[in-house]
């Protein structure tokens, strides 16, 4: 019973392969093709690791930012009913009987509360009052003539506005004080 050449030990082959160890141009050229399509294979399978590794990055950096502004439509929608509250509040302050008392401390409690669930959230309100105007976290709607606060200044702060975390939930609807006209 005779050996082929792949069932020989690798002893025995590695003398086959050394006693024709003069190989033709043809699998000279067909190895050299083999071995550039390994490498061309090899640098495509390190990118493709490469960019997977950047996928998932990209996903989990993502999914962090989703679980961080989740929250972000339903305290856009709850803010109106904070302005209402804060409205309400100034209302009862404005008309000092007995009566209103009561109404007015149990108006403050809950919207203390309300203020204090969304702070926990990472809501937070943008002070503009006397700020310099920042069309980034400020909405103009005029601007008015005043000596007492400088040009380009926030003169009234109309409705608050709010950041989540560091994004802006709603600008701040201001008034920007101007120079007064000079008289002639």
């Amino acid at each position: 019973m005779s050996k082929t050449e792949n069932e020989l030990p690798a002893s025995e082959t590695a003398e086959a392969a050394g006693a024709n160890a003069t190989l033709s141009p043809e699998q000279i050229a067909e190895l050299q093709a083999r071995a550039a399509k390994a490498d061309e294979n090899w640098e495509r399978l390190l990118r493709t690791t490469a960019d997977f590794d950047n996928f998932k990055k990209r996903a989990a950096r993502e999914k962090i930012e989703a679980a961080q502004y989740a929250n972000y439509s339903l305290i856009q929608k709850l803010l109106p009913v904070l302005d209402n509250f804060e409205m309400a509040l100034a209302a009862a302050q404005n008309t000092k009987e007995q009566k209103n008392d009561s109404l007015q401390s149990g108006v403050a409690m809950i919207q203390q509360q309300l203020k204090s669930a969304l702070a926990e959230t990472g809501l937070e309100e943008i002070n503009s009052a006397g700020q310099p105007f920042d069309p980034n976290f400020h909405e103009a709607i005029s601007e008015q003539e005043s000596a007492e606060v400088a040009e380009g200044n926030v003169l009234q702060q109309l409705r608050k506005g709010y950041k989540l975390k560091e994004r802006l939930l709603r600008p701040a609807t201001v008034i920007v004080a101007k120079k007064p006209a000079e008289k002639s």
